[in-house]
């Protein structure tokens, strides 16, 4: 007897169908790609945020700023004592807090600097200026000697030695080797000398932060004085020996410094709680408390502004959050529908042939060990290589979310065909049991699921990075999906009744395949239909959330501003006519006024106190035209118009709400300006606010005319506003140098210059790009699915005389209906969502300012995303038509129908 010959089953499925195993190792990549990118790409973007955020700031905000007194007292003892400090407080900083040692700084300063009092040297306002003395460590690594020697030796006949830097030197009028005398603090008299001149290798350097006056003089004033004077302030270094003077030099106990700056490069946004927790032991914690006992300083006491830096970018970070996940979730959402979709694909096309085993005698696990086996040998590899591709191409020293991603999507495109299989019994002789009442409890709880999701999250708003914000979209589009599988049939078999009476019998057919269907092919055309409308939905959602952040952004703007443009005279100064002329001539402007404002005038009526008023003198018709088209301060321009019967009868104004019940309740009030000059008023009405006012302002506008006629001073304006696409640096060139020129273009660019929203943005759009293309490749699927049963009646039809472009018509007419419906289903959807879950978003910390808490329902970016994904799916049916199923009609006609 001949022995049975045994065929291995994985390598000839491989070879019997490569282009089916290519395309599945080919999705298996993308998904698992996309995976492992997605938290990779999250991490890069939220730690170069931080970077950005850190960097912009003043470099003292991001140095750990140790201080102490000196704890030996001969100079040399002193500067070994701060090495040894330095190294101990080095050691304790944590990878969390770590150090860019190359820009650290330490030594000691004088606590007081003391005035030279030499003649020739430079006095910018009379006064003559002061200098500190500082002991650098290691200074010789950052500046280079241009001139004489460095500093040696301590103090010799009351003359210190120092150096300075080249540019102080020329600043103040000191030459190399002058002696320079000195104010005596304490009856102490000390005298320096200059030995040395040097230059700073790289000024702009970290190492600088907190050195003030050390590379460069300083241009100080005069605290506390109405009129201050300037004067020049310089540090000069000296050499350790002379740290003995250092003290004398300022009258008091030195202090000793350490400036420990951040290596912000190597700071991580995952990290940032830890970073806090390391911060809080340094600032008043066990590690200061450490530090001070191992150098034996007992007062050593570190400050920083790292705290309220990292504070503020958690908290912005878990306010971008949510618009950060949206884009992610929409794409898992249709890359898993797309997985099923191919797994479906897969599972049809192979139904008779696991029967066939089956009824041979195959087992139903030793056909799913052999499917699990097929699927291991094509997804496996894909898996591996997109991980390690998206590991490389990413770079970020986390990589334990993104493997987790990646096994997490490579296992579900693994049992995507067998679970798949299982599921639609193609492993059983049994006849499949109807899985209408399984669909209905499915639908039931998915509606039950959404409903739940939206209340809970209008009930208790949104908090960081909120599952059921993320959900709540997903779950919307799932059931508008669920709908528009249940109405489509009716709404197109309405229309196939509708085209039956017409001549031709292309769309009647097309119509009525696409109406048509039942079982397995009507649950097929749900997975493509959820996909177009996940797309559609969560892309238009997202579009509406960044449409709403602009638009708040934008009015937040010109509110701050008063306009989309504002000219403001120097305190005292007017706006010239010329200038106003030249200002409302502005190319762009829709609007321009002009108006005189002052504060600090009081409101006065008989013998109550009086009130500190802003007073704006304006055009009442140009005005409450700005006020209405800013949305604040709104008023109706008659209560100001109408001029006073008597010469001195009282001026009709509008005043605050805080003081609407103070004039009505005198009745008749005035205006004390600073000259105390009056201007009689009468309430004519209340205005909620005002464009050129900050709200908590209390406030009085009065028509500029009539009150100009009374007195003139009035009719010289001091502040401009204008409305429209003004160019900002058009305006700086037309205003003179001292006048206060404010955009608000400047203003929405200065709010949204956030990283972590512009992360955000790019994250979303990314995200949208990846989905728009898998709802594609849903389409496609859907398409080649449908493909066999398409060909073989469009043979059929060919037989009776269909002629080739009757035959593309009829494959657009059966598969567009589909794809409109998505792209409209996923538009009232999205418009569902916001709506319902648009009140409870607070996108303050998204714009950077308080605004009014919801997103705004705007058409445009909802209709472009449904256009856009529709117009692609449109596309995609026209050349998988054109191209693919003209080449099936041929083949199916060449081979006959053999069923």
């Amino acid at each position: 007897m001949t022995a049975p010959v045994r065929s291995p089953w994985v390598r000839t499925r491989l070879r019997t169908s490569p282009l089916s195993s290519l395309l599945a190792a080919v999705l298996a990549f993308a998904a698992v790609f996309l995976a492992a990118a997605l938290p990779r790409a999250l991490d890069r973007s939220a730690d170069q945020a931080l970077r950005a955020t850190l960097l912009a700031v003043d470099p003292t905000q991001t140095q750990l700023q140790a201080y102490a007194r000196p704890e030996v007292q001969d100079g040399l003892g002193r500067a070994q004592d701060l090495d040894s400090t330095f190294t101990v407080l080095r050691g304790q900083l944590t990878p969390d807090l770590p150090l860019d040692a190359p820009n650290a700084a330490y030594g000691e300063r004088s606590r007081n600097p003391r005035t030279l009092t030499g003649r020739g040297l430079a006095r910018p306002d009379g006064l003559p200026p002061r200098l500190d003395l500082l002991y650098l460590a290691h200074a010789d690594a950052h500046v280079r000697l241009v001139s004489g020697a460095w500093p040696s030796g301590g103090v010799t006949a009351g003359v210190v030695p120092i150096a300075l830097a080249s540019s102080t030197a020329r600043t103040l009028g000191v030459r190399l080797g002058q002696l320079l005398d000195s104010d005596a603090q304490g009856g102490f008299s000390l005298r320096v000398r200059v030995v040395g001149l040097y230059t700073a290798d790289a000024p702009g350097d970290r190492y600088w932060a907190g050195l003030s006056c050390v590379a460069q003089a300083c241009l100080r004033t005069t605290p506390g004085q109405p009129d201050p004077l300037r004067y020049w302030q310089a540090s000069a270094l000296v050499a350790p020996q002379a740290l003995d003077a250092v003290g004398a030099w300022g009258n008091l106990l030195p202090v000793d410094f350490w400036f420990l700056p951040m290596d912000i490069g190597t700071l991580r946004a995952d990290r940032l709680a830890d970073s806090r927790t390391q911060l809080d032991a340094w600032l008043s914690g066990p590690l200061v408390a450490a530090a001070a006992e191992a150098t034996g300083r007992a007062d050593l006491s570190v400050t920083t502004g790292l705290g309220d830096l990292f504070d503020s970018f958690t908290a912005r970070q878990a306010a971008v959050r949510p618009l950060t996940a949206v884009g992610p979730a929409g794409l898992a959402g249709v890359v898993a529908v797309v997985l099923a979709l191919a797994a479906g694909l897969t599972a049809g096309r192979r139904e008779s042939e696991l029967l066939l085993l089956r009824a041979r005698g195959g087992s139903r696990w030793g056909l799913l060990t052999r499917l699990l086996g097929e699927a291991l040998s094509t997804v496996a590899p894909a898996a591996v290589l997109a991980t390690v591709l998206a590991l490389v191409l990413l770079p970020t020293p986390r990589w334990s979310a993104a493997v987790t991603a990646a096994l997490g999507a490579a296992l579900v495109a693994l049992l995507a065909v067998p679970v798949r299989v299982l599921a639609r019994d193609a492993l059983s002789l049994r006849p499949a049991r109807s899985p209408r009442g399984r669909r209905t409890v499915a639908e039931l709880a998915l509606l039950a699921a959404a409903v739940g999701a939206v209340l809970e999250v209008r009930r208790r708003g949104v908090a960081g990075l909120d599952p059921l914000l993320i959900a709540a979209p997903l779950l919307i589009a799932a059931v508008g999906a669920v709908l528009l599988a249940r109405s489509q049939p009716l709404v197109v078999g309405a229309l196939a009744r509708a085209a039956a009476r017409g001549r031709g019998a292309v769309a009647f057919l097309g119509l009525t395949r696409a109406a048509g269907g039942s079982g397995e092919r009507r649950r097929a055309s749900v997975l493509p239909l959820l996909a177009l409308t996940l797309a559609v939905t969560t892309a238009g959602f997202g579009a509406t959330t960044l449409r709403t952040v602009a638009d708040s952004r934008t009015s937040a703007a010109r509110l701050a501003v008063g306009g989309d443009a504002s000219v403001v005279a120097p305190p005292g100064g007017t706006l010239p006519p010329a200038l106003l002329r030249a200002l409302d001539g502005l190319p762009g402007l829709r609007l321009g006024t002009a108006l005189w404002e002052q504060d600090h005038v009081y409101l006065q009526a008989g013998d109550a106190d009086p009130k500190q008023v802003t007073v704006l003198a304006v055009d009442p018709r140009s005005y409450a035209q700005l006020a209405r088209s800013i949305g604040s301060g709104t008023f109706d321009p008659g209560t100001l118009t109408d001029p006073p019967t008597a010469a001195d009868a009282p001026l009709p104004a509008l005043v605050s709400p805080d003081l609407a019940q103070f004039a009505r309740s005198a009745g008749a009030v005035r205006l004390t300006l600073d000259d105390l000059s009056a201007l009689p008023l009468t309430e004519a009405g209340v205005v909620n606010g005002s464009p050129a006012v900050a709200a908590n302002n209390s406030l009085v506008v009065v028509p500029a005319g009539p009150a100009a006629a009374r007195l003139p001073r009035i009719g010289h304006p001091n502040w401009w506003l204008g409305l429209g696409t003004i160019d900002g640096a058009r305006v700086r060139t037309l205003a003179p140098a001292d006048d206060l020129v404010d955009t608000s273009a400047a203003h929405a660019a200065a709010l949204a210059a956030d990283p972590l929203q512009a992360a955000a943005t790019r994250m979303f759009w990314d995200c949208t790009v990846a989905t728009w293309c898998f709802a594609i490749l849903a389409v496609l699927l859907a398409l080649v699915r449908a493909a066999e049963d398409r060909a073989a009646l469009l043979a059929r039809l060919r037989t009776m005389g269909l002629r080739p472009r009757q035959g593309l018509r009829l494959i657009l007419a059966e598969a567009l209906p589909q794809t409109l419906a998505a792209a409209l289903g996923g538009a009232l959807a999205a418009a569902a969502a916001v709506l319902l879950l648009g009140p409870s978003i607070d996108l303050s910390p998204l714009i950077g300012t308080a605004v009014p808490t919801g997103l705004a329902l705007t058409a445009p970016p909802i209709l472009t995303q449904s256009l856009i994904v529709a117009g692609l799916a449109a596309l995609a049916v026209l050349a998988e038509a054109a191209v693919h199923g003209r080449r099936q009609i041929t083949i199916e006609l060449r081979a006959g129908d053999g069923r």
